[in-house]
């Protein structure tokens, strides 16, 4: 963690506030995760179309430069989780949010750009260079939206809070709840109004000039560089940091050191397990319930009692995080992810359809706990940035590879069963190797 203080109290200093800071660290984090919808999945499918258009690509074209885009994004959060630990959240936040923004507004120009490119480049070449545009602006929105400013925005606020991290968890889970199920309908509404290339531009707009100016106000890395304690206590005694504070936020390891533990491996494999099965089943949901017999209205049935089962989990799960070991919850977010993967091999008009909406809603709960509170909880808060990019980028990675390795396994096998036991049995390989991992003890 970075202990300077220069900066921490340009313009106003947080001790100034009759309240605790956290809070207005919390509302700000909060608000990073809405801001990185043009990134997140939800937010780029309303303008496939759009771009398909724009761009002459195919519907496959387009979902390999998105492909290349997010995977390309995964190989990097590593190391852009390294350079979050040096210069810290206000610094690279504010950057980050600049950069996506500059690039939601050459997304809304990306057929001009294109058309720039043809008048200099042999004729033909306007297919390859559309899909080479459209792959890096994939690169960007996804490495800056999805990758970054996610990273930054749930790190900043896990390392303002300690004994309260798993009630800051739940209030981050219910606005992302609620703002990325309305997001489509938003984003789709704002195409009507402004068109495409203006809808791109007005969210390129509020990220330039409006929330780049909130992040540079009020964020601020940690509560240390503050002269703050995490949920506003006072400096603790040196018992008092001997046995309740580090029972929440374990010892500083590097990724290096955290890497060579057993859990971090349990923890990293269950979340990317987590986003291939989700982002394969997602992605080919009506395919799914079509190979069962049923119609696309059946497939999307599912999400919304899954999002009220999975809103549950995250609240309840985040409240109890703070009094409960967390292996707890990463068993449950395993026994999710089985009974998804059984519900789909076996989908049918009945019972196996509410195991569906069962175990999707559950791992969906469960994710986002284990994917903020375990590093600082584990691994401690020095390495944060670097740790936990390094397994959102795993994540991501696996987010990419689902969709592409289930449609492989149907095309192969005419049915989507086969990938699923392979799913379930490296499932219950990790439910194994969490049996036998202990807490990592830092000599």
């Amino acid at each position: 963690m970075q202990f300077e203080t220069r900066g921490a109290g340009v313009p106003f200093h947080p001790r100034r506030f009759p309240f605790f800071y956290g809070w207005i660290i919390l509302g700000l984090s909060s608000l990073g995760m809405l801001m990185s919808i043009p990134g997140q999945t939800m937010g780029v499918s309303v303008f496939t179309d759009h771009l398909m258009v724009a761009l002459d690509l195919s519907r496959v074209n387009l979902s390999l430069a998105y492909l290349l885009g997010t995977v390309g994004s995964a190989l990097l959060l590593a190391q852009a989780g390294k350079l979050l630990d040096r210069i810290g959240a206000r610094l690279m936040g504010t950057a980050v949010v600049l950069l996506l923004g500059l690039t939601l507004f050459g997304v809304a120009g990306i057929d001009g750009i294109r058309a720039v490119f043809a008048r200099v480049l042999p004729s033909g070449s306007a297919a390859i260079t559309g899909f080479l545009l459209i792959s890096g602006s994939f690169f960007f929105m996804r490495f800056l939206g999805q990758g970054l400013l996610t990273l930054i925005s749930r790190n900043m606020a896990m390392k303002w809070f300690d004994r309260r991290r798993g009630f800051a968890n739940a209030v981050i889970g219910i606005v992302v709840s609620f703002g990325f199920s309305a997001a489509p309908m938003l984003l789709h509404t704002l195409i009507e109004g402004f068109g495409w290339r203006g809808a791109m531009r007005v969210m390129g707009a509020v990220l330039l000039f409006g929330f780049s100016g909130l992040f540079v106000l009020f964020a601020r890395d940690n509560p240390f560089i503050c002269g703050l304690q995490p949920d506003g206590d006072q400096a603790p005694t040196e018992e008092e940091e001997k046995t309740a504070r580090l029972s929440r936020t374990g010892p500083d390891y590097t990724l290096t050191e955290a890497k060579r533990t057993l859990t971090f491996w349990v923890y990293a494999m269950t979340l990317v397990l987590f986003s291939l099965i989700i982002t394969a089943v997602t992605f080919h949901i009506i395919s799914i319930f079509d190979e069962a017999g049923m119609g696309p209205e059946k497939a999307v049935s599912i999400f919304l009692p899954a999002a009220a089962i999975s809103l549950v989990f995250n609240v309840g799960a985040s409240w109890a995080s703070d009094r409960l070991p967390l292996k707890i919850f990463l068993f449950i977010q395993l026994a999710g992810l089985l009974i998804e993967l059984v519900a789909v091999a076996f989908l049918n008009d009945g019972f196996f359809f509410i195991l569906m909406i069962v175990g999707h809603g559950i791992s969906g709960g469960i994710m986002n706990l284990l994917s903020t509170v375990v590093w600082p909880r584990i691994f401690g808060i020095k390495h944060l940035g670097s740790i936990s990019g390094f397994a959102m980028g795993m994540n991501v990675a696996g987010s990419a590879v689902g969709p592409y390795l289930f449609s492989l396994y149907l095309s192969r096998f005419g049915s989507y069963a086969n990938i699923c036991w392979i799913l379930g049995f490296i499932g219950l390989v990790i439910v194994v190797l969490a049996i036998i991992a202990r807490p990592p003890v830092k000599s």
